[in-house]
């Protein structure tokens, strides 16, 4: 079997600017990076096609190390939606580099349903995640000269400062650390830290700005910790965000690259949805909605959190509202969800997937909370048996809502056709409009309760002393109005990773609420949630190289 890499290398690609042509954006208005990848300019969208087109939203049941494969649908299901007549772009995320030297791999899709080109992608791509870890290194770096200058003007109470420097890639030894050592003239020693980059606040507001001015505004609204006499001090109160918003200046256009088959696909920022709202920017899925008639997006982990921040916080400051959502499942996942340990997955085992059905009933009953038609893809394998695709079929034909094979891995957008038939005509006979779950005005306790217990099926919530803390400062600062984006683990419902399947009677903690205030959005951090991952005892990185001719290999 080969792999992603090699079937990406022997596909056959056109230039970026022939893309362009076809989604009528002019070779002139295009920067170009390279053969295969360009940004498009901001005034290509047009607001009545946004309102007016058809945004379709890929979300999964609770993901498993096994992997649902939601990018490689979204892809697979662009194409098929193309194959079928319509005018079709993917809209996505940017990898970070963590994950790809990491455990988890690239984010570019797989088999005959990836964009291209997939090295590329994975790595630097055109600069915006370099740039964003730029920016929010000088704020850094101005906060901490604000602190050793003699002639500061504001009096940074070094003790309250939350801001942390950024890296893009995952490295546990830079969690905590101490900055300023070295003497007086290398600055006021004092606790630090390092995020990485996609869990950095400029992507999270980088990717909610409607454009460049907006961007600016989010860049001069981040909170940096108060002063000796208590008052709130903001990155725009020393003078940051303009310095900052020009080091975005680029990375706020998003790229335009393509499939395998050569169906658009627009791909920017890249916030994680266990931390942040993990969904591509509003300028891209605008962008997606301005040049063609379908988007295909997707949102990170399962729907109980990207596709929940998704409408909660995503469409809350877009207005954007999708059509239908696609849930991702795989048999193997639910088998997991089932109890069966990974090694076994591949056996089959009816009465384990039976078990696990129980984690994809809750996804589907969240999707209709909501208020959106959907339709469930089964992500094909080739260790799936007929037997245990029915039961998953039927199931869903019980839960009200139909269920599609997609063999997307292995056939690309041929393996989406039916998916994409029903998809198409969703879009064309659903008439209902998203509710979101919450009111940005309600209290952030009331919000809070409502995504627990309404989305992950809590029983109640518990706010530690820190955390009750953090509530009265927010409430004290005006930002008591803001969607909250809740910290959880991915791996299960609840907070706790171990809880698998749909577990129930279970007590949600906030141990603290931090402050997004650029982003716009508090966050409530539950669990042992970190924004630094560490490397696995075996990193990708290890078998990842590169040869004399500059092949690279081992990039999955």
């Amino acid at each position: 079997m080969k792999s992603d890499i090699e079937i990406a290398r022997k596909s056959e690609i056109k230039h970026i600017s022939a893309i362009a042509a076809e989604m009528g954006i002019k070779e002139d208005d295009l920067e170009l990076y390279g053969k295969y990848k360009a940004k498009i300019p901001l005034k290509y969208i047009d607001m009545n096609k946004v309102e007016q087109g058809n945004l379709i939203l890929v979300s999964a049941i609770s993901p498993t190390p096994a992997g649902e494969g939601k990018t490689t649908v979204s892809i697979g299901l662009s194409q098929g939606l193309n194959r079928i007549g319509n005018k079709c772009t993917v809209v996505l995320r940017e990898p970070s580099l963590g994950p790809v030297f990491g455990i988890k791999g690239g984010a570019t899709g797989g088999g005959y349903s990836q964009v291209l080109p997939m090295e590329d992608i994975n790595l630097h791509f055109t600069g915006d995640f370099a740039a964003i870890e730029k920016a929010n290194n000088l704020l850094a770096a101005l906060i901490d000269n604000n602190l050793h200058s003699n002639s500061r003007k504001i009096e940074i109470d070094a003790r309250t400062v939350i801001w942390k420097r950024a890296i893009d890639m995952n490295d546990r030894s830079l969690r905590n650390v101490i900055v300023g050592l070295g003497g007086r003239k290398s600055g006021i020693p004092r606790e630090g830290g390092f995020n990485i980059t996609a869990a950095s606040e400029i992507m999270a507001a980088l990717c909610l700005a409607d454009d460049l001015p907006d961007l600016k505004k989010r860049m001069g609204n981040i909170f940096i910790g108060f002063t000796n006499d208590r008052q709130p001090v903001y990155a725009r109160d020393i003078k940051a965000h303009g310095a900052m918003t020009v080091l975005l200046k680029d990375a706020v256009k998003p790229n335009l690259v393509q499939t395998m088959d050569n169906t658009p696909a627009i791909i920017h920022g890249g916030p994680f949805a266990n931390i942040a709202q993990g969904t591509n920017s509003v300028i891209a899925t605008r962008m997606g909605l301005s040049l063609t008639d379908f988007v295909v997006t997707e949102a990170g982990f399962g729907f109980d959190l990207g596709a929940e921040k998704f409408f909660d916080i995503k469409c809350g400051y877009s207005g954007l509202s999708p059509k239908a959502v696609v849930l991702v499942v795989t048999i193997r996942a639910l088998k997991y969800h089932g109890g069966v340990d990974l090694a076994r997955l591949k056996e089959p085992d009816t009465e384990a997937l039976k078990r696990g059905l129980s984690n994809l009933s809750k996804h589907i009953e969240n999707i209709q909370a909501f208020n959106v038609c959907a339709v469930i893809a089964i992500n094909k394998f080739t260790t799936d048996t007929d037997e245990e695709i029915e039961i998953v079929s039927q199931h869903c034909h019980k839960k009200g809502v139909e269920a599609v094979v997609a063999d997307v891995w292995a056939k690309g957008g041929e393996g989406a056709v039916e998916l994409a038939r029903k998809v198409s005509k969703i879009v064309t006979q659903c008439s209902s409009k998203f509710t979101p779950m919450y009111d940005w005005n309600w209290d952030i306790p009331r919000k809070i309760e409502t995504i627990a217990k309404n989305i992950y099926g809590a029983v109640a919530i518990d706010f530690t002393k820190k955390a009750l803390s953090d509530l009265k400062n927010i409430q004290d600062l005006g930002l008591d109005k803001l969607p909250v984006c809740i910290a959880k683990t991915q791996k299960s419902l609840s907070d706790n990773p171990e809880l698998l399947g749909r577990p129930k009677d279970f007590v949600v903690t906030v141990r603290e609420i931090e402050i997004a205030a650029g982003a716009g959005f508090v966050i409530p951090i539950t669990g042992d949630i970190m924004r630094m991952p560490g490397l696995p005892a075996i990193p990708a990185a290890e078998n990842i190289d590169i040869d004399d001719e500059g092949n690279i290999s081992g990039m999955i």
